[in-house]
């Protein structure tokens, strides 16, 4: 994602034509945002504790809960302002609580700094599970990854249903991935990362990540081919793991990630030739694309909804454009998707303050409902229209 200057974020290239199975108008789910918060200081992240606790991310460095009714508690439960390198893409950009955070206490986060050169760093820190703040001395660097420009810099972190820790990295940032991170197996960045972050001193690879033995691959990799999975998210019912990659000069896609994937970049942009090569390797399509015709653009990866307020909106993929606006919904089943459409255009008409300006972040509460994070400051709660 490269997102305005103005906001110290740039936009890749992207405007909006579908190419996926679309929905008739009156199958999508109706739904529209309320707002939440109203000002934050570009808020890149809203997630939840294994207790319930809604945390929401800013990107100069801190973390902070949220009450029901959006009163955002201070002082912040982790402040990290003066680490964090905030330039452009750069910041303080995910946070993960472990799943045995009741009892063990672990947060994970992804933050750009300098040590000396600008890398992405992915921390441990331990609080007591029931503190209002992080103690900044716990912090362990469990991974870091040499960042060459301060933007595609991916920032999720997320654990999986198999309790292991994911890391988006993009491919490192300038245009079309001029040193081929993408295809190249000796580096993590363009790829999606599993690690497992039980050892106390570093982490350990898992058994069954598919690059363990390969010679000269970093057996760190879980999918390869990405330009910038800036947001994935993990259906809670199924498993499937949802990601949206950023574009280049023509295409905006939607991926679902699998063991092993390559999902083609640079040597495609969606399911286009980008920078083709003699026999290609076997590279999976988006799930979803559109075009964006060399105008400003970006998609922002979501979640699928699992929550109960909405029942026409159940098992639909949401995500969003940072460029445009636009809300973007989708139904994947049976390996295809089964419908599709705009669920949210951000038209004149709606009043000021609750329409995207520029959508950067999806995320759940504990029991499924969703938000969505406006870089330019607001949160909206996501709910049923009419």
């Amino acid at each position: 994602m490269r997102l305005p200057t103005a906001i110290l974020f740039l936009l890749s290239l992207s405007s909006l034509a579908a190419a996926a199975a679309a929905a008739e108008p009156g199958e999508l789910p109706r739904i529209r945002l309320e707002p939440f918060i109203r000002k934050l200081d570009r808020p890149m992240q809203i997630t939840h504790d294994p207790l319930g606790r809604l945390v929401v991310l800013e990107q100069p460095g801190r973390a902070s809960f949220v009450e029901a009714d959006g009163k955002v508690l201070s002082p912040p439960y982790l402040d990290l302002t003066k680490e964090v390198v905030v330039d452009f893409e750069c910041g303080l950009l995910g946070i993960a609580f472990h799943p045995k955070f009741a009892d063990n206490g672990y947060l994970y986060v992804n933050y750009t700094a300098k040590a000396p050169n600008l890398k992405t760093f992915v921390s441990e820190f331990r609080a007591d599970p029931t503190s209002r703040r992080v103690d900044l001395s716990t912090k362990r660097v469990v991974l870091t990854v040499d960042q060459p420009f301060n933007v595609h810099n991916g920032g999720q972190v997320q654990f999986g249903p198999d309790g292991m820790l994911y890391v988006g990295m993009g491919d490192g940032g300038s245009q079309h991935d001029p040193d081929n991170y993408g295809q190249r197996t000796d580096v993590l960045l363009a790829k999606m990362v599993r690690i497992d972050v039980t050892p106390r001193e570093g982490y350990a690879v898992p058994k069954d990540n598919p690059f363990v033995g390969v010679k000269g691959a970093r057996p760190e990799i879980w999918a390869m081919g990405l330009r910038n999975p800036w947001r994935f998210s993990f259906d809670r019912e199924t498993g499937l793991l949802y990601a949206g990659d950023v574009g280049q000069d023509t295409w905006e896609e939607v991926d679902v990630v699998e063991k092993g994937g390559n999902y083609g970049w640079p040597i495609r942009e969606g399911n286009d030739d980008h920078h083709p090569v003699d026999h290609p390797p076997k590279m999976i399509d988006p799930i979803f694309q559109y075009s964006h015709n060399h105008t400003a653009a970006g998609v922002i990866g979501g979640c699928v909804y699992r929550g109960r307020k909405i029942p026409s909106l159940v098992g639909w993929y949401l995500f969003g454009d940072h460029s445009t606006g636009r809300i973007y919904g989708l139904k994947y089943e049976g390996g295809k998707v089964v419908a599709s459409g705009v669920l949210i255009e951000p038209t004149p008409a709606g009043k000021p303050g609750e329409r995207p300006t520029q959508p950067c972040a999806f995320g759940a509460d504990r029991d499924g409902e969703m938000f969505l994070c406006d870089v330019n400051g607001p949160v909206f709660r996501i709910v049923a229209r009419g």
